[in-house]
């Protein structure tokens, strides 16, 4: 199995979950009637701006770099319905945003998110090689590392059981699912937020099923993450990065591949910077600070403080032909709501919409043997779940449903001609 093949195994997924800002002193009588959620996010290294196509790009020799850019995910959520069965919404913007008068939301036909799965294989012949687990920081892997999967068991449906420990769950907020009706961007439109564009400023969204939305923004998108490596006499690699200002945690993943005896298919590694086994889900999306909070408590996510982690020298060991490895600083979050709660705790109160605005900024590198890419200090594009047409001039006519997604087909469809983000 060849590299890029190898590449597409992998990908840390996300599942969907509905999302409604927590108001501490008294729920609402009712509503909200709209919700609107935007995850803004700054990409930054290898692949950016490019998915996976962007990095395979610099493995054939192509263009590549430490550049910078921005990305922008909205979803609108209404329970209620146009009155003509023609759904409708626009999100206005600070001229900063420089994405023109507006944007349309457009209502997906059907939509669909990655999840964690088990890898498919053709039952035409034996499949070869494993798939190596190991987590958490430091020089040596722990006693019990690493879990090891061999994909020849798990094509006669011999799946070891806890394969994942992923108990942090994404959440896109507003979906096909928990929405009378949907809207979503980027969209089909060729527009796409740029390196310099900026947040700072008046929001409004209206449109024929939702009241008017408005709300002003405080918080920009975040500054880059710059990652490094270096070897250590031990075996090990240690990562190292420059503190992020309004970072509530750090969360790092490496996956990696030493190919078999007569070029079959050999290990597979995956590896996380979490002490407890964790993978996937929320830690591959965007996380509130209140979510952040418990996670750096139990040690799942880095410390805001923290700019040093070991990957331990078995993993490196392990994955002598290739490694990729992510890092993502979890940001702010800004919450609105209309209209107000009442001062009178008697009054009645109809919340008409809820919008959260949510940050992070991601970093990836990229390891091959024979290429000369070692620590570039590049960074990294997102999850799993990003839309790229916000990220090309070009973007396809036709996004079509994607059969598999998650920890392995994300990825794959990627590598392989497919597409990540939110589904379609």
């Amino acid at each position: 199995m060849n590299s890029h093949r190898l590449i597409a195994l992998a990908l840390l997924g996300t599942a969907t979950a509905i999302a409604i800002p927590t108001f501490a002193q008294r729920a609402p009588d009712s509503g909200p009637v709209a919700r609107y959620d935007m995850r803004a996010g700054t990409t930054s290294g290898f692949g950016m701006g490019g998915g996976m196509g962007g990095m395979m790009s610099m493995m054939m020799g192509g263009r590549g770099g430490s550049q910078v850019q921005h990305e922008l995910l909205l979803r609108l959520g209404s329970s209620s319905t146009a009155a003509d069965g023609k759904p409708k919404a626009d999100h206005f913007m600070p001229d900063g945003a420089q994405l023109g008068k507006s944007v349309a939301l457009a209502t997906p036909r059907e939509e669909r998110g990655p999840v964690d799965e088990i890898p498919q294989f053709d039952q035409r012949e034996e499949p070869s090689g494993r798939m190596l687990i190991f987590w958490g920081c430091g020089e040596h892997a722990p006693s019990g590392q690493p879990v090891i999967i061999d994909f020849s068991k798990l094509a006669r449906g011999q799946v070891p059981p806890g394969v994942w420990t992923n108990s942090v769950p994404a959440d896109w907020g507003p979906n096909l699912q928990n929405s009378k009706t949907f809207g979503r961007w980027p969209a089909e439109d060729g527009k796409y937020v740029k390196a310099n564009s900026s947040l700072l400023g008046a929001h409004r969204v209206a449109g024929n099923y939702s009241p008017d939305i408005g709300f002003t923004l405080t918080k920009d998108f975040m500054k880059p993450l710059s990652v490094k490596t270096a070897g250590q006499a031990s075996g090990a690699s240690l990562l190292s990065w420059g503190a992020v200002p309004d970072a509530t945690g750090y969360f790092a993943s490496l996956f990696g591949s030493k190919q078999g005896p007569g070029g079959k298919t050999g290990d597979i590694v995956m590896w996380s910077s979490s002490s407890n086994r964790q993978f996937g889900g929320g830690l591959s999306d965007w996380l509130s600070p209140g979510q952040v909070a418990p996670l750096v408590k139990d040690k799942t996510v880095m410390s805001p403080q923290t700019t040093t982690c070991l990957v331990p020298a078995e993993v490196i060991a392990a994955a002598t032909d290739f490694r990729m490895g992510t890092l993502t600083a979890f940001g702010p979050e800004e919450n609105f709501s209309y209209p107000p709660r009442p001062a009178d705790a008697k009054a009645r109160w109809d919340l008409q919409w809820t919008a959260r605005i949510r940050h992070r900024s991601t970093t990836s590198w990229m390891e091959a043997q024979g290429m000369n890419m070692g620590m570039m200090g590049m960074g990294g594009d997102e999850d799993e779940d990003t839309p790229r047409s916000q990220q090309s001039q070009n973007p396809k006519k036709e996004c079509k449903p994607k059969k598999s997604g998650g920890l392995f087909g994300g990825l794959a469809g990627a590598v392989l001609g497919g597409g990540g983000g939110d589904g379609c």
